[in-house]
């Protein structure tokens, strides 16, 4: 019978282990991973926008068969109330003088463009295509980027939750926090096992493995040379740190959500509004050196303050409900979804 060995929790290791389970059992799916907190980076506080069309030619086919699993998904286990997924009116938002920046969107994340870039087709923005939270001004202009068919929203920690439910409902075993030791083959040279150790005891244990899956992301290639030492594997994957900060909206979203993408002078902005009322800002990157651990990440003040400027600057609100927006962590004072996250 195959054993699978998924290394790396997130999103993808995750989601993996969940469809695996459906052929497979349970029980012979382990997932590892390092972290004492799972999603605990990009998995859990992206953005968790989803487009169906947004993709470079090569990954086009892949682009829509990922939206439309998650649409499927959805309705099959009411994903609107457990992980606030719902169809999303997305929007292109120019201020006055405001220039897009020049980027074919297949290296807009880099380049420090807008996403919505690679969309070349745009239309008339109508009342319902209009945010009702979105601050207008003089001189400003708003364009249809997607009707709300082909885009969406979800809050991806609450739909890694519940895939780690149902993972671990079919019987998939979770070992964390533990790292990979060692990976051993049999007497004709084919894989066997996988040793683990716990890095909050002592402990260690022998996974038989016919198949091993590496799923960690900006991690990769130290997780591969950890695993595999002396290899000559060179994994072409670049961290990237994104800050993102979420805030409740001050005003009534109704039932059609928005998604808005814009240009500042020095970044681009995204923001996605959730079925919950809170809204989520990114699109400030970092210049940050790799953590050992996703939980080691550590926000700056520079771009969560350019965040909160933005979101003074485009939400609208009135008096103090511009302080009220922000979502404290009574224990700490800081914004509890305040956020880095590698990608």
């Amino acid at each position: 019978m195959a054993s699978t060995v998924i290394v790396g929790g997130g999103i993808i290791g995750i989601a993996t282990a969940y469809y695996l389970s459906e052929h497979q059992p349970g029980s012979s799916i382990h997932l590892v991973d390092s972290s004492a907190t799972l999603f605990a980076s990009a998995s859990g506080y992206a953005g968790g926008f989803l487009a169906r069309e947004w993709f470079h030619q090569d990954l086009a086919s892949l682009g829509e068969l990922s939206f439309d699993e998650h649409e499927k998904l959805a309705k099959e286990f009411n994903g609107r109330e457990k992980w606030l997924y719902a169809k999303s009116v997305t929007v292109n938002y120019e201020l006055p003088r405001s220039k897009p920046k020049d980027s074919t969107g297949q290296d807009w994340l880099r380049d420090g463009g807008s996403r919505a870039d690679v969309v070349e087709e745009r239309g008339e923005v109508k009342d319902r295509n209009s945010p009702p939270w979105l601050r207008r001004i003089k001189g400003d202009a708003l364009s249809l980027v997607d009707n709300g068919e082909g885009t969406a929203v979800l809050d991806p920690l609450k739909l890694c939750q519940f895939l780690l439910e149902r993972c671990r409902a079919a019987g998939v075993r979770i070992h964390n926090p533990a790292v990979v030791l060692s990976v051993g083959a049999d007497c004709h040279d084919e894989l066997s096992y996988v040793r683990i150790g716990y890095t909050d005891c002592s402990s260690e244990t022998h996974i038989p493995a016919t198949r091993i899956l590496v799923c960690t992301g900006a991690w990769a290639p130290s997780v591969l040379e950890s695993m595999f030492p002396g290899s000559s594997i060179n994994i072409p994957v670049v961290p990237l740190a994104g800050h993102s900060l979420v805030v409740r909206n001050p005003a009534d979203i109704g039932d059609t959500y928005h998604s808005v993408y814009t240009n500042m002078d020095d970044f681009s902005p995204e923001i996605y509004a959730r079925p919950n009322g809170h809204i989520w800002l990114g699109g400030v990157n970092a210049s940050l050196q790799l953590p050992p651990l996703a939980t080691g990440a550590k926000p700056m003040d520079a771009p969560l303050e350019k965040l909160k400027n933005l979101a003074r600057q485009i939400i609208r609100a009135e008096g103090d409900e511009l302080e009220r927006m922000w979502i404290y962590d009574k224990a700490t004072g800081h914004g509890k979804d305040v956020m880095v996250a590698f990608m």
